[in-house]
């Protein structure tokens, strides 16, 4: 047994044995126990800075272990909580070799004004028993899929290791660790180069406005603690109050930021990820948070906000750093010299909420078709590409609500009207300005509510296979990948036409202007056919159709609407427009 001299925390693996080292300012006695040494307790030695520290010789990957903390006269068997992996929440801690051959598919490189972006949650791809949650090899097989639908970037819900068998991920109890029933460290390493290999990116969502909550080793884990509250780890003030309880980091005391600090540190150092989304970041920020009152704000976090958009780009230059926020708060995305947190970019949480509210109505007079206009032009500090737009995630189609095509059509969730303005829905999200979103199984018509215990499906793909084609059409036309629509990755946007009445709305986006350049979008969103409709060009001449989505091909039941080319004479061009369907227009050279 020796001090180990390199600040490293936690159990690593070297090559004669592991070193330990862990935080406890307040603890009397460390000692480690573990199945390298039958169980028993071989002390740690204080560093007298907080930390305890020591090797075990001999002890290697796959042993099993717990620190006992000395407390006064308690002695307490608490996991680590840097642990790369528990046997189960409530079980053992697990010495894990790190090393991991990328084979050279380190980063996937894609640029954030091409991504596609598909949030997914591991647990729901099942394989083969729906019985049990989803895991890494199962969600491999679908990568070909996504990757044929165009997607080039997934976020996944957190796949940290949660206190129950099946979760959304947001309760994680140690932060550190992969859950061990999706299959581990290893499988999601396995599950990301997979990705990168098909030149997909993954973005992970992690969270650190609380820890928890559950019965957590983290809990007043040396011993000490002020107001009965969470010791160490955790405020034991007015601070620590969260929706979720009494659970909210001290982001003043250095070692719980570098806790945090390291834990993104592994996320894109050692997983090799490609994004990085913060739950509910007005609750770091903020308390009680949802009001951004600035008589509320915790200065430390904001400063660990700001540590964390440094420390990822650090080693990422070009991650994508998401915020979810709920404010609409400008800062969050300015630059840390400008006061701001750094991000790339934050969740648009109010446009599907606006989409929903002008897709849902049984009746078309009440679609309100100049807050959707409105909602599209939003940007932060004049950049579309710093929001991430959707109409659908787990939080919108969830916490009371449903997936847009149940919400449209409650009785018949895939019936026409749900596949119409559903697919109506993520036409605009694929043609608006910002970094669009799909969630999983939007594409092929999956119904209900998101929840975790329900897997995805898949037959769906095949019944529905016109709506997925249609899907690809978009997210191919949305990365310009024939290379006649170069403004729909770019700021710029326009609305051109705007006719409350007759339920159309049409807009522009380009970036210089030109053929293959400038782009026009047309939603009818009645169920009528608009013949010889009338709106503006930007330019004379010849206006192909590139995309129809009443295109019989797409659904037979669709009514495959005479949609031709547009000559436009004068900046005016006349057009046949499906029901509740959209088409995109740009010329040629």
């Amino acid at each position: 047994m020796g001090i180990h001299k390199k600040k490293d925390v936690g159990a690593i693996l070297h090559r004669d044995g592991v070193s330990f080292r862990v935080w406890a300012p307040f603890a009397k006695s460390v000692a480690v126990t573990g199945t390298f040494n039958g169980w028993q307790s071989a002390p740690l030695e204080s560093e007298n800075d907080g930390y305890w520290a020591g090797i075990i010789k001999g002890a290697e990957a796959g042993d099993e272990y717990r620190y006992i903390i000395g407390s006064g006269t308690q002695q307490m068997y608490k996991n680590d909580p840097r642990a790369l992996q528990v046997t189960t929440n409530n079980g053992n801690s697990v010495v894990v070799d790190q090393h991991f051959d990328w084979d050279g598919h380190r980063f996937a490189g894609t640029t954030f004004n091409k991504f596609v972006i598909y949030e997914m949650h591991i647990g729901t791809f099942n394989r083969p028993d729906p019985s049990t949650p989803g895991t890494f090899e199962a969600a491999i097989e679908k990568l070909d899929y996504l990757a044929a639908l165009g997607i080039n970037m997934i976020e996944l819900m957190p796949v940290g290791s949660m206190p129950m068998d099946r979760g959304w991920g947001y309760a994680t109890d140690f932060i550190y660790a992969v859950e061990s029933l999706y299959g581990g460290r290893h499988a999601f390493l396995e599950f990301v180069k997979a990705a990168h290999q098909r030149g997909i990116g993954v973005t992970l969502d992690v969270v650190y406005n609380h820890f928890g909550p559950a019965d957590l080793d983290l809990w007043q884990f040396d011993g000490w603690s002020e107001n009965g509250k969470g010791g160490i780890y955790f405020y034991n003030d007015w601070r620590s109050l969260t929706p979720w309880g009494d659970v909210r980091p001290d982001y003043g005391r250095p070692e719980v930021r570098q806790f945090i600090y390291d834990n993104i540190r592994m996320w894109v150092h050692d997983f090799c990820l490609d994004g990085i989304r913060v739950d509910s970041t007005i609750f770091i920020r903020n308390a009680p948070g949802h009001n951004d009152d600035p008589s509320n704000d915790i200065a430390e976090g904001w400063q660990l906000l700001q540590g964390i958009t440094n420390v990822a780009r650090k080693i990422n230059p070009g991650i994508l750093l998401v915020a979810e926020d709920s404010s609409g708060n400008d800062y969050i995305t300015k630059s840390k010299g400008e006061g701001g947190a750094g991000f790339s970019a934050q969740w648009e949480v109010n446009l599907p909420y606006v989409l929903r509210s002008a897709l849902d109505a049984t009746n078309d007079a009440d679609r309100n078709i100049t807050a959707v206009a409105n909602a599209l032009n939003r940007k932060y500090n004049g950049d579309a590409f710093q929001r991430v737009i959707y109409s659908d995630s787990h939080d919108a189609a969830a916490n009371g609500g449903k997936r847009i095509n149940s919400e449209i059509q409650p009785g018949d969730p895939t019936g026409l009207y749900a596949r119409r303005r559903s697919l109506l829905a993520s036409a605009i999200v694929l043609t608006a300005p910002g970094i669009p979103m799909l969630f999983q199984g939007q594409e092929f018509m999956e119904a209900g509510s998101f929840n975790d215990y329900k897997e995805l499906d898949w037959v769906n793909v095949e019944k529905f296979r016109g709506i997925v084609e249609a899907h690809a059409h978009l997210i191919a036309l949305r990365k310009n990948q024939y290379d006649n629509t170069r403004g729909l990755i770019e700021h710029s946007f326009n609305v051109i036409h705007l006719n409350e009445d007759n339920k159309m709305l049409a807009y522009h986006r380009w970036e210089r202007g030109g053929p293959r350049d400038d782009v026009i979008i047309v939603l009818n969103f009645a169920n009528r056919v608009q013949k010889d409709y009338q709106i503006y060009f930007p330019r004379n001449g010849l206006w192909r159709v590139r995309f129809n989505s009443d295109w019989k091909g797409y659904s037979p039941d669709f009514k495959d609407t005479d949609t031709k080319d547009v000559q436009a004479e004068n900046n005016i061009g006349a057009l046949n427009v499906g029901p509740y369907s959209v088409i995109i227009l740009s010329q040629d050279n």
